[in-house]
């Protein structure tokens, strides 16, 4: 039978898009009003760069607008909407989705030359265009409108975000949060001035210039450095330090709370006189010169800096003419250069030259003396000692060897050594340096999960996500009405004499497609770290805590769950059940105390207990399990070789394809090594790396988001 139910289901397949047919007025972003106040520009205490950046953007938006990094509650998203506030109205096409110039005939759009002498010039405010962090492909770039579709059987452009920001500001709160696929699409309008929409059997282009405008707090992780280098400028903010300061900016905010109108009333001459500084700018701005030989010391800057690309001298320039500008000043001089000069550079600067290698060492002779003689003077570790190379070796130790002793001791019976007194064993060490990570994830599979996150990409059943294909299968709701359409196209002609039910389109329930969207989540990851006394050699579980805290950081950024399990001595123990409070887990690190034998089949098995209660609780979770050890084993479990019993278990675990397991090795570099956390890998099919290979190697491999 017809499928009357679509035309109600339209809203929900464009994923509750309000968007109006082009044909009519679009919405208009409501203008600050008493009922709808804007905190006054001109009452925002210190920020001073904050409020400069984007003065000078509003001036001369060639800059190419700005990212404020700070922490939460420094007025970053109340400065931009006070901005626009400020800004002065534009003239518009009335009723054009798309901000058409009335006295530009040649850049209207299609729309706009259907018009002719019906088409009326207007006056509005500039827009703030927010994107939301949960925004879809299609309402960001526009796509068919599938009301008329249906109803009409017309092909309508719907006009996306991008279409409402043109000639005015595009904000986006927490930027570094944003999906890649629609950083990707920001970026490509912003570098163009238009965008392009190839779609849905719809192709249109129309312009989008408007000022990009992005805030983050660096602690929800970076920004990937194309999309950093897209911010003409960048400043940092943070809370007033001054108690005076703090005392005003809490009685202006209970004074503008109290009675905005009285508030905006009382300043608004200060924020009229910095409108008219806008409008004053924006008058002088073509008329300003550059001299060439400050052309040359913009050059000079960015070579001395090191910066990439020739954006920074574009972006330069084009700051230090709007500060001139603002200044009523007819030419650009050194010290307006070196106003804008660390905004351009901030977020650009790097290193003198490509990531340094390791110090050279020194000629082979000393060296050789140096490496060769400490090792015989100092105690030799518990790790290092000759009679422990092989796994397999059944030769028996001395009673009084140390608590931790071999990677392959046949400890048979390890009721029998009694560890030493715990003030002599255990040792807490700090944390180590940390680093930034590289990307870790999970192969994509066919499994419909929830939630949200930044690290693996994997399909959703939530009406959020990158739409990427369509199906059959009707699960959740999510019409995918091109698809629908498509399916429906070759049967109207047969349908064309039955009850249509007012609809252009006919439609039965064989038609219908459901979108396949994918989408970034969050993981569990499982710390197992190795806690026994060899980890204390040489400090190498200083540079292991360095590297699980860079690793919680990283899953901090992504929104992982985190859990962490020590073994030492004769047991393994959750130090934290599944949580996402990565502090709590940094904190107890720190405090992890290192001392006693190595107990990896204990550590094992009490991994696999925790991933697999896990598992049984959610199903469709993606955990990983990070262990972090040099593979060595001196406690079993049972009567075997301890190794041998570790890497049965492992091998067991290994079988489970839920679950994604990656190996540190910590083992030191050396002429002798023993290899066992390389074996221990192999045997859980585990991704391997030592603390170095871990490390995210150049930019380029950030850039290109290489994955592990």
């Amino acid at each position: 039978m017809e499928h009357q139910l679509m035309l109600s289901n339209v809203k929900k397949a464009t994923g509750g898009s309000t968007h109006q047919p082009a044909s009519a007025s679009p919405r208009l972003r409501v203008p600050p009003s008493p009922s709808h106040p804007v905190f006054p520009f001109a009452a925002i205490i210190g920020q001073d760069d904050l409020k400069q950046s984007l003065l000078l953007n509003a001036v001369n938006p060639a800059i190419g607008g700005v990212l404020i990094r700070g922490e939460k509650g420094t007025a970053k998203s109340t400065a931009v909407r006070a901005l626009a506030a400020l800004l002065p109205e534009i003239d518009v096409v009335e009723g054009c989705p798309h901000a058409c110039l009335p006295d530009q005939p040649e850049s209207y759009c299609e729309g706009c030359r259907q018009l002719g002498s019906r088409l009326r010039a207007a006056r509005r405010r500039v827009r703030v265009v927010n994107l939301p962090l949960n925004a879809t492909e299609d309402r960001v770039v526009g796509g068919i409108d599938f009301s008329l579709a249906i109803q009409k059987g017309q092909r309508a452009l719907q006009p996306g975000l991008l279409a409402d920001a043109h000639r005015g500001i595009l904000y986006v709160d927490e930027v570094n949060l944003l999906d890649d696929h629609i950083v990707d699409i920001v970026l490509d309008a912003a570098a163009s001035g238009e965008n392009i929409i190839e779609r849905e059997g719809i192709s249109f282009c129309h312009p989008s210039r408007f000022i990009l405008v992005g805030t983050m707090n660096p602690e929800e992780g970076e920004l990937r450095p194309q999309l950093l280098d897209r911010f003409g400028l960048c400043v940092e903010t943070a809370g007033a330090e001054s108690p005076d300061d703090r005392v005003t900016l809490m009685q202006r905010r209970e004074e503008f709370d109290n009675d905005p109108a009285a508030f905006m009333r009382a300043i608004a001459e200060k924020n009229q006189a910095i409108a008219r500084r806008i409008e004053t700018g924006r008058e002088n701005l073509p008329g300003v010169r550059m001299p060439r030989h400050l052309r040359s010391f913009i050059g000079e800057l960015c070579t001395e800096n090191n910066v990439a690309g020739h954006r920074a001298d574009l972006v330069m320039e084009q700051a230090a003419l709007a500060v001139a500008a603002l200044a009523s000043a007819n030419e650009v001089t050194v010290d307006h250069i070196r106003q804008v000069a660390p905004m351009v550079l901030v977020h650009r600067r790097r290193e003198a030259q490509p990531p340094p290698p390791p110090p050279p060492p020194p000629p082979e002779d000393s060296q050789d003396n140096e490496d060769n003689e400490p090792p015989q003077e100092d105690p030799p570790p518990e790790e290092e000692q000759p009679p422990e190379q092989q796994e397999g070796q059944e030769k028996e130790q001395p009673q009084s060897s140390q608590p931790d002793q071999s990677p392959g001791e046949n400890q048979s019976e390890p009721d029998q050594a009694t560890p030493q007194p715990q003030s002599a064993e255990d040792r807490i060490f700090e944390i180590g340096a940390t680093f930034k990570v590289k990307p870790l994830s999970v192969p994509k599979d066919r499994l419909f999960r929830r939630g949200s996150g930044r690290r693996s990409r994997t399909r959703v059943s939530q009406k959020q996500g990158r739409y990427v294909k369509s199906c059959m299968n009707r699960q959740h709701g999510d019409i995918a009405l091109d698809a629908t359409l498509r399916a429906a196209a070759p049967y109207q002609k047969s349908r064309s004499n039955g009850n249509g039910n007012g609809l252009c389109v006919k439609l039965t329930d064989t038609d219908i497609r459901e979108k396949i969207r994918e989408k970034r989540i969050g993981n569990y990851l499982f710390f197992a770290v190795d806690a026994s006394g060899s980890m204390g050699a040489r400090g190498r579980m200083a540079a292991s805590k360095g590297a699980v805290m860079s690793l919680l950081l990283d899953a901090y950024q992504k929104r992982d769950r985190v859990s962490m399990i020590s073994f030492r001595r004769n047991e393994a123990i959750v130090n934290l059940p599944p949580t996402t409070s990565v502090d709590l887990a940094g904190k107890l690190l720190g405090e992890l105390p290192v001392g006693g034998r190595t107990p990896l089949s204990a550590g094992l098995a009490k991994t696999f207990e925790q991933v697999r209660n896990m598992l049984l609780k959610d199903p469709s979770a993606r955990p990983i399990v990070i262990l972090i050890t040099d593979g060595k084993s001196n406690v079993a479990l049972g009567e075997g070789k301890p190794v041998d019993e570790a890497m049965r278990l492992a091998t067991a675990m290994g079988r489970d394809e839920r679950i994604q397991h990656i190996v540190v090795d910590t083992e030191e570099a050396g002429l002798v090594t023993f290899g066992l956390a390389q074996r221990l890998a192999a045997a859980l099919q585990a991704r391997y790396f030592k603390i170095d290979d871990l490390k995210a190697q150049s930019l380029v491999n950030i850039v290109k988001g290489q994955q592990l």
